[in-house]
């Protein structure tokens, strides 16, 4: 095979990459404005047939991880105790903090020791103590060392005796109706194990009291950016994934599990730092081997706020975690790819991620890379292959980018602003222009540090929910 016909396989590969990516994500975007609709649509019908003055609501741990909180974790717990449903306690593991984090919850909330006993159905590091509050009898404080978010929860896991529980992160803001509108899944479809919610950008709210008074895009550059990947891989990407019933993943800030699921494939795997992906593939791999029906949801109306990064060590930092994260879940379960025992799911799903996802980046990267050695090396230049690849990879993307922000305004409206709408537009092609490059490097990055063997999170600076008049 002569050098013409490698660079033309190379370049095709690169060229069919972008248009298979570009395509399967304009395709969930489309299928998931069907299914959003719909969903809107029964969710309107429980509403109006009171569902929540019946006794078929499920009583809801809520379990939230804290390693040195002091600066919100008071805020946080006030908000969480506000939430509109019959029958939930909060669940709060203080994972070893080494600021004054379980200091102020007792002096906050007049916290008492204890003695719970309870089955230690998973494994986790020491329990210190447990706490509760004379005055506040749904919320209860674990006092552990330090083990990392995976090992607080799965305390949290073992002190709850409740159906579902609800991991959400510390710094995560929940509406005060999430939990009316997340439990619906559980109760109309029975085999429900597990289902997640909306996550969305609060950087540029106008905020009082922990409650969003106005919501707004980001000020920030970097935050605008997100926004509009938000919209496009977190909300419709994933509702899209939902209608396939092939959802890999429910955020790590928020996401509700049958508490007896989570507990038969052993909880939260405390060695990795994508515990959120791994749980789910482990869940699939759970019921897939046994044949049993099961459904894992992604519902679009619950929200969770949570603040983005909106500096450039700490979106990177977020960013290469996150992808080692997903190549550290598909290793572990490397054994369900192409395998037909876990249907659909070890067929095409796990490959897809695989390919698209996780090596993604390589071709990313190498395709760019070689479109600039192409400008810079004299007589090189294919005009042909320059305008294909800018197609697919730059204008299908603000194609796919912009359609969510559309789709994002048809649907739920959430931004009333017309500036901000147009804000949105703008991002939505400016993000193929640089950000979309950058973070590909920075998935790239991670992949080499997962290949290194690299366990740290990363340090990510966050301002907290401050109020501010946006």
């Amino acid at each position: 095979m002569d050098d013409w016909s490698i660079r033309g396989i190379a370049e095709w590969t690169i060229i069919g990459y972008f248009l298979i990516f570009n395509s399967t994500y304009l395709l969930l975007v489309i299928s998931a404005l069907v299914h959003v609709r719909k969903q809107l649509f029964h969710s309107d019908i429980v509403q109006s047939f009171g569902l929540f003055k019946t006794n078929f609501y499920r009583r809801i741990s809520i379990l939230v991880p804290a390693y040195n909180e002091s600066g919100n974790i008071i805020e946080s717990v006030e908000s969480l105790l506000k939430l509109h449903y019959p029958d939930y306690e909060v669940i709060v593991i203080n994972d070893g903090s080494s600021d004054a984090t379980m200091e102020q919850l007792i002096s906050h909330f007049d916290l008492q020791e204890t003695e719970l006993f309870y089955e230690e159905s998973v494994d986790h590091k020491t329990v210190r103590a447990i706490y509760k509050s004379p005055e506040l009898s749904p919320l209860t404080v674990i006092d552990k060392e330090n083990g990392g978010k995976a090992d607080a929860l799965n305390a949290g896991l073992n002190v709850s005796d409740s159906d579902l529980i609800c991991s959400i992160d510390a710094d995560s803001l929940l509406e005060v109706d999430v939990l009316q509108k997340l439990i619906r899944t559980f109760i109309q479809h029975k085999d429900t194990i597990a289902a997640g919610g909306i996550v969305r950008v609060v950087n540029g709210c106008k905020m009082k009291n922990r409650e969003i008074q106005q919501i707004h895009v980001p000020k920030s550059f970097l935050g605008r950016l997100q926004s509009v990947e938000y919209l496009r891989s977190f909300l419709f990407g994933r509702v899209g994934w939902d209608y396939l019933n092939s959802l890999l993943i429910v955020s790590g800030a928020f996401g509700i599990f049958k508490r007896t699921a989570v507990q038969e494939v052993g909880g939260y795997l405390p060695d990795t730092v994508g515990e959120d992906i791994e749980l789910i593939i482990r869940l699939h791999s759970h019921y897939q081997e046994r044949n049993t029906d099961y459904k894992i949801r992604f519902l679009p109306e619950p929200i969770c706020w949570t603040e983005v990064p909106d500096d450039y060590t700490s979106l990177k930092n977020q960013r290469n975690r996150w992808h080692r994260g997903l190549a550290d879940a598909i290793w572990r379960h490397r054994k369900m790819l192409f395998n037909p025992t876990y249907g659909y799911i070890g067929m095409f799903i796990l490959p897809f991620f695989l390919f698209f996802e996780l090596l993604g980046p390589i071709v990313r990267v190498g395709g760019y890379g070689y479109l600039a050695m192409q400008f810079f090396t004299p007589g090189a230049l294919d005009t042909s292959f320059v305008i294909l690849f800018l197609s697919a990879s730059i204008i299908y993307g603000m194609i796919v980018s912009l359609i969510s922000v559309l789709a994002e305004e048809l649907t739920f409206k959430t931004y009333s602003s017309y500036k901000d709408i147009l804000v949105l537009i703008l991002y939505s092609f400016l993000e193929n222009l640089g950000y979309r490059q950058v973070h590909a490097w920075w998935q790239l990055l991670g992949l080499f540090d997962f290949l290194k063997g690299k366990k740290s999170w990363g340090k990510i600076n966050r301002r907290g929910f401050k109020d501010n008049n946006a």
